[in-house]
């Protein structure tokens, strides 16, 4: 049974990024990610990651996309860019592409290999949450800064009128 449940949480995870991919309306994309984030959350679930499974259905599919719903009605994205921003875009996007698949490389090769964290820390709830605010709480408040940042930008961009 476990196996059945994966597979459909696996087709509706990928056909859920597949279609946000292909689709062009902003509200539909943000809507599909809802339901790869819901599935991805199932199969942290049978991953036998219950603290995963909750954060991921409620963080991610939950109170982020409510961020992106309210930056979709906000703003209006259906203008579109001019070609010589386009083109810039692509070749940051390709060079962020690059990266993250080197990054997913290392962490395969990681996994195959057995090094990182014992498997008591990263399932036990207690032990993240002293992972994180002992050896990464660096890492945390940077993320929490950046965060801001991006919350005070995109205020800022609400805010501005362009014209007269």
């Amino acid at each position: 049974m476990a196996w059945a449940v994966f597979f459909i949480l696996s087709f509706f995870c990928i056909g859920s990024v597949a279609a946000m991919i292909v689709s062009r309306n902003q509200a539909h994309n943000a809507l599909f990610l809802v339901l790869s984030f819901s599935s991805l959350g199932g199969l942290f679930g049978l991953l036998d990651a219950p603290f995963a499974a909750v954060v991921q259905v409620l963080v991610y599919a939950g109170a982020i996309m409510v961020l992106f719903l309210f930056a979709i009605m906000m703003f209006n994205l259906r203008q579109g860019l001019p070609f010589e921003r386009k083109k810039v875009r692509m070749i940051l996007t390709a060079g962020l592409g690059a990266v993250l698949l080197a990054e997913l490389l290392v962490a395969g090769r990681r996994a195959v290999l057995g090094a990182g964290a014992g498997p008591a820390q990263s399932r036990d709830p207690a032990g993240l949450g002293r992972l994180l605010f002992s050896d990464y709480l660096y890492a945390f408040e940077i993320t929490s800064l950046l965060i801001l940042a991006a919350l005070v930008g995109a205020l800022a961009l609400a805010g501005r009128k362009d014209g007269p």
